[in-house]
């Protein structure tokens, strides 16, 4: 029976290994997800008309242990993007 108690707590959330991407049971970053997958569709999947839908759910994965936590330019987001986005807020 003691077994059973070893399933019952929650385990400390870690974010995953580089390069494994696992899917979102709880819909924590769904929003982000659809407002991409809606600018896809509305753009004919032009993914660079999306980009920044695209940093908005990568950033919610981050944020939630979804995928590891990553510098944006080696998820190709360039430096100017960056500073362009910051002054724009």
């Amino acid at each position: 029976m003691s077994s059973l108690s070893t399933f019952s707590s929650k385990p400390n959330a870690k974010p995953p290994l580089k390069g494994s991407f696992p899917l979102d049971h709880d819909g924590e970053c769904k929003g982000f997800m659809i407002k991409y997958m809606q600018c896809l569709r509305k753009n004919q999947k032009e993914a660079t008309l999306c980009r920044q839908e695209s940093k908005d759910y990568l950033r919610c994965r981050m944020d939630k242990n979804l995928m590891l936590k990553e510098d944006w330019n080696k998820l190709g987001f360039t430096e100017e993007e960056l500073r362009q986005k910051a002054s724009d807020s």
